[in-house]
């Protein structure tokens, strides 16, 4: 019984041990967050309010058309092998009215792109051909809007650093001229709020630059998928035709 309360008593002294020595790494890890946080509001704060608020604001419009971007491919991707099974069915069944309902009630530009070429299938396949190729330019141009924004906000943060560190290199020359002489303070601290501005413009750009390039990958596969189910498009009219 005495080993039983021993084992208890040191079990418990081991766990209490455990759980300060937990409690003091997470506080360790909350103290670390906030100084985290307060050392980049600090940092944001020497920059300058005009260049860093700037830079700041492409970074909101630019995560805005970039997020806008994001959910409207998302919504427009469709499965086409599944569109075009449906497609083929609807032709075999009911004919071409029957194929412009399919299409009529499917989300998506290759649905919207399908149900053109199929209002032109009794001009024949050349006229079906121009207006699957021009509507779909027209659904391209959708799924490309407002890109060029963004490639403009990823080109505009660097930028905009680096003539806020050029200007924050002469105000500290300036500094040096009033001052007249080079104290390694005033120099130090001068170069070091220059800096600051082209650091931020670089982070903005590196996270814009990834969701650009993520929305550039989804605007071609939708575009591929685009071409390969208007091709099929065209091979099911002819052979429902004949």
């Amino acid at each position: 019984m005495k080993k039983f309360f021993t084992i208890l008593a040191i079990t418990g002294l081991l766990f209490l041990g455990t759980t300060q020595s937990t409690y003091a790494q997470e506080a360790e890890k909350t103290e670390q967050t906030q100084t985290f946080h307060q050392e980049l509001k600090q940092r944001f704060i020497q920059g300058g309010p005009f260049f860093m608020g700037i830079v700041l604001i492409t970074l909101i419009l630019g995560l805005a058309i970039a997020i806008e971007r994001i959910i409207y491919l998302n919504l427009a991707s469709t499965n086409t092998d599944k569109l075009v099974g449906n497609i083929e069915e609807a032709l075999a069944s009911g004919g071409v009215e029957a194929a412009k309902e399919v299409a009529r009630n499917t989300k998506g530009p290759v649905a919207s792109i399908f149900y053109q070429g199929l209002m032109r299938s009794d001009e024949g396949i050349e006229s079906v051909e121009k207006a699957v190729v021009s509507y779909g330019g027209v659904q391209m141009g959708l799924l490309e809007k407002n890109i060029s924004w963004l490639s403009l906000f990823i080109a505009l943060a660097p930028m905009l650093g680096f003539m806020g560190t050029v200007i924050g290199m002469i105000k500290a020359f300036d500094d040096i001229a009033v001052s007249n002489e080079m104290s390694p303070a005033t120099v130090a601290g001068g170069i070091q709020v220059a800096l600051l501005t082209t650091v931020f413009g670089l982070v903005v750009a590196i996270i814009l630059q990834i969701f650009y390039n993520y929305i550039i990958a989804k605007v071609d596969s939708i575009v591929n998928n685009m071409e390969n189910a208007s091709i099929s498009l065209v091979d099911l009219l002819v052979n429902h035709k004949k």
